[in-house]
């Protein structure tokens, strides 16, 4: 629901005819769309448009959907007196589990890029009198409407229908034009290019960085050697090269601190995926900072010790630690240590995704404990033979310059896909702040 603001109203109707507040309509199923593109607009203008969107017009039902819980459990609440969209009262709402990873990837992104402009997505919802129950998956939608310059989407004959989805989209295409009025009023209003031009430098910077840092992954020696890896990225067109500076196009080098790492260019990663390196889990895309503390406990770990590992970590963390161990026992041809891992504070089904993805990267040597850290028993006869303990404590990870890879590769802490990016407000604007994912 969006509250009206009447004192606008007035000074924009002045000496005309006064409008009636309140939804132009009274339900949003009866709406159809009433603009169509290939009648009212100019065809050399929607060339032009369709060149300058993003690479596809649209998304999928589901895609929509999923990104409109995110946004629910994680968009920015105002103090009563300054809210002009009601997002309702519900928060917290589950994520289901998504197995195709570019839609999860996808839906993460939509919904962080919604969160970013969620200020400037309320001015345009107000300033057109936006009424609608699900204000969530309007505020989606309306992101990726106006990024795709109001053009309508492409369906896939395959696709799957969500009535819902749908029931918004025809809404959005039926006030199309006052949309983008709306739109364009905020635009001259503050003087902005582009929408991202209302973003705090700070922030801009920060995408900037995230665009040109280069793409870490270790090999996995559990699924293949190093060598291996390597012949194969020899065969899809990668050229080896000897430093992170000499990095351009299909190029890789190896890391100076970790042999086993692979250090690539940012825009690389949809060639690794063409490799079936990634999905075949040889290869593990994983920023650096991650894989230091398994690289420092392999390193202090005598012949005959085991882990024990406690705090926020991913299921890659704990793969990265115990493959680093398993490697160099063999090596040593020595008794294989256990790595102990504390999942005490997890979910069931958090313990089970972590246990799932273990599995998969091949780790034989991990024992989940369900007790916390704190409460293990000093007498434990479990742990008789631990010699290091891996204490990975909760950061507000203000560092990141790409938290929705970081959300997507670590799953935050304790695998409540939790992030703290703090975006500083701007003269004009109070932009939203990315809380928990």
């Amino acid at each position: 629901m969006v509250k009206n603001n009447k004192s606008r109203r007035r000074t924009k109707n002045n000496g005309k005819k006064k409008k009636k507040s309140g939804p132009d309509i009274p339900s949003i199923t009866d709406l159809t769309p009433l603009d169509d593109p290939s009648e009212s607009e100019d065809p050399t203008l929607l060339l032009k448009l369709m060149s300058t969107g993003q690479g596809q017009l649209g998304f999928s039902d589901r895609v929509y959907l999923l990104a409109s819980i995110l946004f629910q459990n994680n968009y920015l609440e105002k103090p009563a007196a300054q809210q002009v969209v009601s997002y309702g009262k519900e928060r917290g709402v589950p994520f289901p589990e998504v197995k195709d990873e570019d839609m999860h990837r996808t839906a993460y992104e939509l919904a962080f890029n919604a969160l970013k402009y969620q200020q400037l997505l309320e001015d345009i919802m107000t300033d057109s009198v936006f009424y609608h129950d699900q204000m969530s998956l309007v505020a989606v939608m309306l992101y990726d409407f106006q990024d795709r310059k109001f053009l309508p989407r492409e369906h896939k004959g395959e696709e799957e229908f969500i009535k819902e989805v749908r029931d918004v989209e025809n809404y959005l295409l039926r006030f199309k034009t006052k949309l983008a009025a709306s739109l364009a009023r905020c635009r001259i209003k503050f003087d902005l290019l582009s929408i991202e031009c209302i973003l705090p430098e700070s922030v801009k910077a920060r995408q900037m960085r995230s665009s040109n840092l280069p793409l870490y992954a270790w090999v996995n020696p559990l699924k293949g050697s190093f060598d291996q890896v390597c012949s194969v990225l020899n065969s899809a067109g990668f050229v080896q090269v000897k430093s992170i500076g000499q990095l351009k196009g299909k190029t890789f080098c190896q890391d100076l601190h970790c042999a086993d790492m692979l250090v690539f260019p940012a825009q690389m990663k949809a060639p690794l995926y063409s490799t079936k390196l990634l999905s075949n889990r040889k290869l593990i895309i994983q920023d650096k900072f991650c894989s230091l503390g398994p690289v420092a406990v392999c390193s202090l770990l005598p012949e005959e010790g085991d882990v024990l590992m406690a705090g926020c970590f991913s299921g890659f963390t704990v793969s990265r630690t115990a493959s680093l161990i398993a490697l160099k026992q063999k090596a040593n041809c020595c008794d294989q240590s256990t790595v102990f891992v504390c999942v005490g504070d997890r979910t069931d089904t958090q313990t089970e995704e972590l246990q799932l993805t273990i599995t998969k990267m091949g780790c034989k040597n991990v024992k989940l404990m369900l007790q916390n850290f704190q409460s293990l028993d000093y007498g434990d006869k479990r742990l008789r033979k631990v010699c290091v303990v891996l204490l990975t404590p909760k950061c507000s990870v203000s560092a990141i310059s790409n938290p929705v890879e970081f959300i997507l590769q670590e799953n935050g802490c304790n695998h409540l896909k939790a992030i703290y990016i703090l975006f500083q407000s701007s003269s004009e604007f109070d932009v939203s702040a990315v809380r928990v994912f």
